[in-house]
C-alpha cells in the first residue's frame, strides 16, 4: 500500500471512531443516525453536478450499498443501546475484515502475501480481543452480541459492495455521493414507518451531534471508498479498523468508560498489525 493511501486510511479511521463516539453520546441514537444520513445527503447533493457520474452498470451496486448502509446503521444503534462503546465497537468492527478477506480470497480470486494476511489477522484478533472483557466489567448479553455481530456482517457486506461498485462506477466520488443520497432516503423511509412524525421531531435536540457525526462519517467513507480503488479491499478494510485505537482513547478520556489493561494489550496487537502492513 502506497504511503499516501496508508495515511489517508488512517485519517479515515480517526474520523470513523469520532462519529461512532458522537452517536454513542447522543441521547436519542436513532434520531442521531437519521440526522447523520440527512446531513450526508445535504452535503452531497450540491456537489453531485460537479463530479463524474457513475457508469450505468453501477446503479445496482449503488442501490445495494445504500440498503446495506441503512441496515448497518440500524444494527449499530441497537448494539450501542445494549453494550458499552468499548464492547460493541470492537466486536462489530473487528470481525468484518476477516469476513472480507475470506470472501475476497474464496470468491473474488484475490491473493494475499503472507505478511498481509498476518497484518489482517493481528488487527482483527486484537480488535475482537478487546470485546472479550467489557470495560465496565459486565458481560455482553445475548442482544448485544446479536446486534454487534449483525453489524459486522453488514459492515463486511457494504465494504465489498462499495469497493466493487466504485470500481464498476469508474468514479469513487460519483458512487459515494449517490450512495449517501440513497442511504438518506432509506433512513427517512424507515424512520417514517417505524416511528412516524416523532422520529423527525426527535432530531431537533440531536442536531449538533448529528451534524458533527454526518460530516465525519461522510469524510471517513469518502476516503475509504477512494482507497478501495487504490489498494486491495481487504487491506483497506483491516487498516480502517485501526480506528478502534482511537475509539478506546475516546472511550477512556471522553466517555469515561473504564478500559482495562487487557484492552491496552489488545491495542498493542492492533498497532503491530498496522506496522506489519506498512512494512
Amino acid at each position: 500500500m502506497e504511503n499516501h493511501v496508508f495515511a489517508a486510511v488512517l485519517a479515515a479511521a480517526l474520523l470513523h471512531a469520532g462519529w461512532n463516539s458522537v452517536v454513542k453520546l447522543g441521547l436519542d441514537r436513532g434520531a442521531t443516525v437519521l440526522l447523520l444520513a440527512v446531513v450526508q445527503a445535504v452535503i452531497a447533493l450540491p456537489i453531485l453536478p460537479f463530479v463524474s457520474q457513475p457508469a450505468t452498470e453501477a446503479w445496482p451496486w449503488i442501490v445495494a450499498a445504500a440498503a446495506l448502509h441503512v441496515g448497518y446503521k440500524l444494527f449499530l444503534v441497537e448494539a450501542y443501546a445494549h453494550a458499552d462503546l468499548s464492547q460493541a465497537y470492537p466486536l462489530a468492527r473487528g470481525t468484518a475484515p476477516l469476513i472480507v478477506t475470506v470472501v475476497s480470497f474464496a470468491f473474488l480470486g484475490v491473493s494475499f502475501a503472507p505478511s498481509a494476511l498476518l497484518a489482517i489477522l493481528a488487527i482483527s484478533l486484537g480488535i475482537v480481543a478487546m470485546a472479550v472483557k467489557g470495560g465496565s466489567g459486565r458481560r455482553m448479553g445475548g442482544k448485544a452480541l446479536f446486534y454487534a455481530i449483525g453489524t459486522a456482517v453488514f459492515t463486511a457486506s457494504y465494504t465489498l459492495v462499495d469497493g466493487i461498485g466504485a470500481r464498476v462506477a469508474g468514479t469513487s466520488s460519483g458512487f459515494i455521493l449517490w450512495m449517501v443520497v440513497g442511504d438518506a432516503l432509506g433512513m427517512i423511509a424507515y424512520a417514517a414507518w417505524a416511528r412516524g412524525p416523532a422520529a423527525f421531531s426527535a432530531m431537533a435536540p440531536a442536531w449538533k451531534t448529528g451534524i458533527a457525526a454526518g460530516a465525519m462519517s461522510l469524510g471517513s467513507y469518502w476516503i475509504a471508498v477512494w482507497a478501495f480503488t487504490q489498494a486491495p479491499i481487504a487491506l483497506v478494510a483491516a487498516l480502517r479498523e485501526s480506528s478502534i485505537l482511537f475509539a478506546v482513547i475516546i472511550a477512556a478520556l471522553v466517555l469515561r468508560e473504564p478500559v482495562s489493561g487487557w484492552r491496552w494489550a489488545s491495542a498493542g496487537a492492533i498497532a503491530c498489525g498496522v506496522m506489519i502492513m506498512k512494512a
